[in-house]
């Protein structure tokens, strides 16, 4: 298992994971197989998305922002309740194909962290399955 190290900067960000994990993939050398992503927060996920224009990620946020406001009355007693309920829609993991040593994304996909109680000092645990 390898590790990636985040330092986000901000309460809420998408910042962008793509190449760490493609250096992950390479390093690993299998021709065919699945790599896992798995993030261990439960303030945070991890996601795929067009990965061409930034503002997407802005709008991501945006949205996640008015389905999920930050001050709702919530009984957590901790004021990150938004941030709880932003990872349950998210998700804390991806599973994606490796084939022919090459990890398999479409043109415009990039993977992303997604923080929502930052700004903090996380990971992401990439696993490698092959043959």
């Amino acid at each position: 298992m390898e590790k990636i190290s985040i330092k986000t900067t901000k309460r809420t960000e998408i910042v962008d994971i793509t190449g760490e994990v493609l250096k992950i993939v390479s390093k690993i050398g299998i021709s065919d197989g699945i790599c896992v992503i798995f993030c261990p927060h439960t303030t945070a996920g991890v996601g795929i998305n067009e990965n061409a224009d930034p503002t997407v990620k802005q709008d991501i946020l945006s949205a996640l922002s008015k389905l999920v406001p930050q001050n709702a009355g919530y009984r957590h007693l901790e004021s990150n309740s938004d941030a709880h309920i932003k990872n349950i829609l998210i998700g804390p993991s991806l599973s994606l194909i490796i084939e022919s040593g090459r990890l398999a994304l479409g043109t415009w996909q990039g993977i992303f962290f997604i923080e929502g109680d930052g700004p903090r000092q996380r990971e992401v645990w990439v696993k490698i399955i092959g043959k």
